[in-house]
């Protein structure tokens, strides 16, 4: 029995997540979502803004497992992040007076 928790344990990964929505108190703009996200062994810990960030966080733990993403988690993740920063400069532009 203690060997087979010792294989559990040794392929296991822990995190805390604890996410809210934050309300905006001029009441005319969406809510966010915040959170942070903890890995329990080190106590290594990101505040997000976006529950993608999640998957960022987690990503390195898993690949020190040896777990590779799938080509379409990848597709979809380089996709993501390019829509975000096509939106990001868009907004930036939009701030200027």
């Amino acid at each position: 029995m203690s060997n087979e928790l010792e294989t559990y344990e040794s392929n296991t990964l822990v995190f805390m997540v604890k996410i809210w929505v934050e309300e905006r108190a001029d009441g005319k703009t969406k809510a966010k979502w915040r959170g942070y996200i903890t890995h329990i062994p080190s106590g290594a810990r990101q505040y997000v803004e976006d529950l993608n960030e999640i998957i960022q966080f987690i990503l390195p733990y898993l690949e020190q497992m040896g777990v590779r993403p799938g080509f379409s988690w990848q597709t979809v993740d380089w996709m993501r992040r390019l829509v975000f920063r096509s939106l990001t400069k868009n907004t930036k532009k939009q701030d200027k007076p």
